[in-house]
């Protein structure tokens, strides 16, 4: 919403990885891409046909990304990254600078920029290879065009299919992705099409509760789950513009729509009450869906003086229509081991998936940013008024369930000061998160249906960022209070008087820091507490799948005796987590080792780049962290990942 800022004049914490760092990790999905920072984990074991995400301790899904700054229309499942030019994250809730995600996600912002055709053209063909037999082809194609080259245009092109790290399981993707975009003196414009279809065959990636303890997880790739299958379609057009009406004063727009169908065992693939001897109860779900979205935004950003303060005003409405429709068959229950799996009772296939939801999200917000002292101060002052309608049908019938229609205004204070130059700034801010409040439907209770207006998540947070054109690094502590629907059974009322409490403290590190040397990766310590339960019972608990402590450093160094060449290495470590919120039940802590190689070259005049990477270099197994309540993760095993690139 504030338009481009740099990040040291940002009041908000944020880190942008760029293609270049996608391309050199052989990144694969977003998840691959915010494995390199220390306030993100990824709740969603790899093999799954989906991706979620948790950011400063709380979850975002893979239908909560942006696309350009707007709801709705990025990917759902795993974005493909060939397309993507940068993926912006922004911790903590965002509210007034995005409004109301489409789950209610809190936790921070992912956004994706998809890739512009630059000044000097591109032509890449590169072709890629990962264990344990997964081949994939990729064309990169733009220009600019006319006297001034104010017009461009910018392919991508993908498609992959083979063995993957899970056993016996078979994947393929496909891509196909068109930027066009003008850029003039006054007026700028682009519209982005993209067409992704990925499919997984015969196994998932699963889930797993304990009936007691947590036992040892089974060997990393263990697939307990063959027969099933999964594939998820997305297609999507999205138009923007820019038109400077007056000296400093800006209007936008965009408007975009994304048709999204799923079908095959996308959620559910679980081993239920695992025991010691790792017998489990299995059921399959196979499932057919829908989303259509339609998303639409307005503003007008403009600067103006009063005497010595610059005001850098932006008023803008925002609009998400979202429908969905579902429909599941499950199959009989049967018994299973995770280290000795059998074969799985398979759930047919449903019918056409009606209608389940109709959801429409509309905001309006204004904001200031004061600048005094010659930018050595800069204010954000914001509100913004989000609106939000949602009904929901009957599967079986088609009637209406339930119909919502509460709104909700979260202002926010972001303050930069700088001291001693440009190159370091204090920073403060609060800001506030939404998400759909409840409504009451039990039926005993004294304020049965009373509906509640949207939970305000709220953030404060100081910090201290540096840069120096090469390394930046940035230091910030937080809270971040999120409400829940409690009951009290002393009055049978219930009220969004429950609260989880995260409370952290981070180091973010990207650049070089000497010539030849770059460092990437940070650590967070965060305290996550459910400071309000019902009835008091888990008060004082840790939230689950909170680790108090997680980091990621990775190293880059070009050796310098062999121009173009590179090595690199990672290690992630993420701390030992509660499963449950009883806390009854605890995985251990963990960590991982990567290690990289790339070359860069010229063959008969081409350039050519030679990249490899594994990740899990010692092939540990583990659980990597918690996603529902009770029901944990596993990690992915040893892969190898090779690619080849030639520039025309």
């Amino acid at each position: 919403m504030l338009g481009n800022t740099n990040a040291i004049d940002s009041p908000y914490s944020s880190t942008t990885y760029t293609a270049r760092t996608i391309q050199d990790q052989q990144a694969q999905t977003i998840a691959d891409v915010l494995a390199n920072d220390p306030t993100v984990r990824y709740t969603t074991s790899t093999g799954h046909i989906y991706e979620n995400y948790t950011v400063r301790g709380f979850d975002i899904t893979s239908s909560d990304l942006a696309f350009n700054g707007m709801y709705g229309l990025a990917p759902f499942g795993h974005a493909p990254t060939e397309f993507i030019d940068r993926v912006e994250l922004l911790r903590g809730p965002t509210a007034l600078l995005t409004g109301m995600s489409p789950s209610g996600a809190v936790g921070g912002a992912i956004n994706l920029i998809p890739k512009r055709a630059t000044a000097k053209p591109v032509m890449q063909f590169s072709t890629h290879y990962q264990s344990d037999g997964y081949v994939a082809g990729a064309v990169d194609m733009g220009r600019r065009f006319g006297d001034d080259k104010a017009v461009g245009i910018r392919f991508n092109g993908a498609y992959g299919d083979g063995r993957t790290g899970l056993d016996g399981q078979g994947r393929r993707r496909e891509l196909g992705a068109i930027a066009l975009d003008y850029a003039g003196e006054h007026v700028r414009a682009s519209v982005d099409a993209y067409a992704s279809d990925e499919e997984i065959r015969n196994g998932s990636a699963w889930m797993a509760s304990f009936t007691r303890n947590v036992v040892s997880p089974p060997a990393p790739g263990t697939n307990i789950l063959r027969g099933v299958h999964g594939r998820i379609e997305n297609q999507a057009i999205v138009a923007r513009g820019e038109v400077d009406f007056a000296p400093d004063w800006t209007a936008y727009a965009g408007l975009g729509t994304l048709s999204h169908r799923y079908s095959g065992f996308i959620n559910g693939t679980r081993a239920n009450g695992i025991q010691p001897n790792g017998n489990y109860t299995g059921v399959t779900y196979h499932q057919r869906g829908f989303a259509d979205t339609l998303s639409a935004e307005a503003g007008v950003r403009g600067t103006v003086r009063t005497g010595p303060v610059e005001h850098r005003l932006v008023v803008g409405y925002t609009q998400l229509d979202l429908r969905t429709g579902t429909v599941n068959n499950a199959s009989r229950s049967f018994i299973s081991n995770i280290y000795a799996p059998v074969q799985a009772i398979i759930a047919p296939e449903p019918g056409e998936p009606p209608k389940t939801s109709d959801t429409t999200l509309t905001s309006l917000a204004v904001a200031d940013t004061m600048a005094f002292a010659q930018e050595a101060v800069l204010l954000t002052l914001g509100a913004r008024h989000q609106r939000v309608q949602a009904k929901s049908f009957s599967a079986a019938t088609g009637a209406q369930t339930a119909d919502y229609d509460q709104s909700a205004i979260t202002p926010s204070v972001g303050l930069v000061v700088k001291p001693w130059g440009p190159g370091l700034s204090l920073y403060g801010n609060y800001i506030e998160g939404l998400s759909q409040g409840d409504t009451v439907t039990d039926v005993t209770a004294r304020n049965y249906q009373q509906v509640f207006a949207p939970y305000k998540t709220k953030q404060m947070e100081a910090g201290i960022k540096w840069e120096n054109g090469r390394l930046t690094q940035t230091l910030s502590v937080f809270q971040i209070r999120r409400p829940s629907l409690v009951k009290d059974n002393a009055t049978n009322l219930y009220s969004p008087d429950g609260e989880r409490r995260n409370r952290g403290i981070e180091w973010t590190i990207a650049g070089e820091v000497t010539p030849g040397v770059r460092l990437l990766g940070g650590v967070a310590y965060t305290r996550s507490v459910l400071t309000h339960t019902a009835n008091g019972l888990y008060d004082g608990n840790t939230a689950f799948g909170s680790p108090t402590w997680s980091g990621n450093l990775g190293a880059e160094w070009d050796v310098p005796w062999v121009p173009g060449l590179t090595l690199a290495g990672r290690a992630t470590y993420t701390g030992a987590q509660y499963v449950n919120s009883s806390n009854t039940q605890r995985i251990d802590s963990w960590t991982r080792y990567d290690a990289g190689v790339r070359y860069l070259t010229r063959i008969m005049g081409k350039r050519v780049g030679f990249f490899a990477n594994v990740e899990n270099l010692l092939n540990k197994s583990y659980w990597a962290g918690s996603f529902n309540d009770g029901y944990v993760t596993q990690n992915a095993p040893r892969t190898f990942k090779l690619t080849t690139t030639i520039d025309f």
